[in-house]
């Protein structure tokens, strides 16, 4: 992404900036901070792409790589207004928020199960060189009523920033599945007498019962 210098940096000078469908942006994390701007068509094409995770900025000849780190929208246009940059430095941590894929068909879903992905993002703490693009989750072996934690993520040199018991994808129980395998009705046992009142079952003999003794005169 080329970007150009920016010398009035005041609310009149990003709104002129606007009005030339330019994007004021800030550059910080190094030795100074860099205010410069870049044309909303090439912005746009960078921060529409959700799996965007490094940038790289050509500004006054050189090149800086860049994440992310605040964009303002409008409100009624929905265009980009304003946007920081933090500067990746080899061996200084930086916090990002990076995107959660999911890869596999689970085992629950298979079964009838309800796949349920709580984050998109996670919020991860490490070194530049130490970044993942991404945070992968195989999710094949997953049971229904199994889930993936915070806890359960790990990468080394790296933080994920979120509560650790905080489920990020799981499978749920669908009530498909519950009602799928209703009871069957326990058959009575062999040679088992009839409840009082039940009907004979066709073809049955009926029941016969047992004659009194005849009293002595």
């Amino acid at each position: 992404m080329s970007g150009s210098p920016r010398e009035n940096v005041g609310r009149k000078g990003a709104a002129e900036l606007r009005r030339k469908e330019r994007v004021p942006g800030v550059l910080y994390g190094g030795n100074e901070q860099i205010k410069f701007s870049v044309t909303s068509n090439d912005f746009e094409k960078v921060v529409r792409q959700p799996d965007t995770l490094q940038i790289n900025l050509e500004i006054n000849g050189k090149t800086i790589p860049a994440v992310m780190q605040e964009l303002q929208w409008h409100p009624v246009t929905d265009r980009p207004v304003h946007f920081d940059l933090l500067e990746l430095i080899p061996g200084k941590p930086v916090k990002i928020a990076l995107p959660v894929k999911v890869s596999g068909v689970s085992v629950g879903v298979r079964e009838g199960g309800k796949l349920v992905q709580n984050y998109r993002r996670l919020k991860i703490r490490g070194k530049a060189e130490d970044l993942p693009d991404s945070i992968a989750l195989d999710i094949t072996p997953l049971k229904i009523g199994d889930n993936i934690r915070v806890r359960d993520i790990t990468y080394p040199g790296c933080e994920i920033l979120e509560t650790e018991a905080s489920v990020v994808v799981g499978v749920q129980v669908t009530r498909a599945v519950v009602e799928e395998k209703p009871v069957a009705a326990a058959a009575p046992a062999a040679g088992a007498a009839p409840a009082a009142g039940a009907t004979p079952a066709a073809g049955a003999a009926p029941a016969v019962a047992a004659a009194e003794p005849k009293k002595k005169k």
